[in-house]
């Protein structure tokens, strides 16, 4: 006769089954996370391995190919730009900066719109038209344009003047999500509970509020700085940004000044524009990961339910 083996534990097999169907093990959203954690680690842990010195002006043989090319030298193995720069010492300057930009300036754009949106969606009346207000006016200003004229009067020393320059229109966004969020939130019962034990509304809005947005603010916080990172990289491009440290739009500045597409010099702007889009991919895999994540009728679609 035979004996069919079960678990004894009926407990522990729940545990496993819950832990492992946990939404949070999105296939896009985990798949984007670690692709942006070996490119932070690359840009983190490459100054162990390689000389960051070898990024700056002079400090390099000049006009040197990759090392499968021709004339390729295995002390520059993504080679040398005119101006005497290892490629590969400049990316792995470049990708810890670019992401601080975008980090920070999605960041504080989050903080002032969690602020702002849970003013506007809890309080309701005329702070709410006075946000919805000057938000809407705010995302109907082309942004691009502003942070030019900006950047062209503002001298840009460092990473962080960047960010905080690139938040000015990181905020409006995040503000609507919010309200929105805020406005749905505000009618459940939990939130009701809550007036009736005659808890501040400010309690109320951080901590029964905002812990129930997580996903969407995830969500937003990724998009955001992807936004960021292009914007900053555009401005860099254009030779806006801060010049004194390295980062992937300055490496395209670079190119551009040295006719690098004229001349043939693919290895100058090309590293550069391949991270861009590893990191613009990965960051949308994690926010559509969020929004299945937070949306279970997306989440069940995308297991072709």
């Amino acid at each position: 006769m035979a004996v069919v083996a079960t678990n004894s534990n009926p407990k522990i097999a729940s545990r496993r089954v819950s832990i492992w169907d946990s939404p949070w093990l999105n296939s896009k959203f985990v798949t984007g996370g670690v692709i942006i954690v070996l490119v932070l680690l690359f840009g983190l842990l490459g100054p162990l391995f390689w000389n960051t010195d070898l990024a700056f002006t002079a400090s390099s043989p000049v006009n040197l190919p990759p090392v499968w090319d021709t004339g390729g030298d295995p002390a520059h193995p993504l080679g040398t730009e005119s101006n005497g720069r290892d490629m590969l010492a400049q990316l792995v300057v470049a990708i810890p900066s670019s992401l601080k930009v975008g980090l920070v300036a999605a960041s504080i754009g989050m903080a002032v719109g969690i602020l702002l949106g849970s003013i506007a969606g809890y309080v309701g009346g005329w702070p709410d038209h006075i946000i919805r207000t000057i938000t809407d006016s705010v995302i109907t200003i082309p942004s691009l344009m502003v942070l030019i004229a900006i950047t062209a009067y503002v001298k840009m020393t460092d990473t962080t003047a960047m960010a905080l320059v690139l938040a000015l229109f990181a905020w409006p966004g995040p503000t609507r999500l919010i309200r929105s969020q805020v406005l749905t939130l505000r009618e459940r019962g939990f939130v009701r509970m809550a007036l009736l034990s005659n808890v501040p509304a400010l309690e109320i809005m951080l901590t029964e509020m905002v812990p129930n947005m997580l996903p969407w603010l995830a969500a937003s916080l990724t998009g955001g700085i992807s936004g960021a990172i292009l914007g900053a990289t555009g401005l860099e491009a254009l030779g806006l940004g801060p010049t004194r440290v390295p980062s992937l739009g300055t490496i395209i500045n670079n190119a551009l000044r040295s006719s690098a597409l004229v001349r043939g010099m693919v290895w100058w702007w090309l590293p550069p524009i391949i991270v861009l889009i590893v990191i613009f991919t990965a960051f949308f895999l994690m926010t559509i990961g969020l929004d299945e994540i937070a949306n279970p009728r997306l989440r069940g679609y995308g297991n072709g339910k």
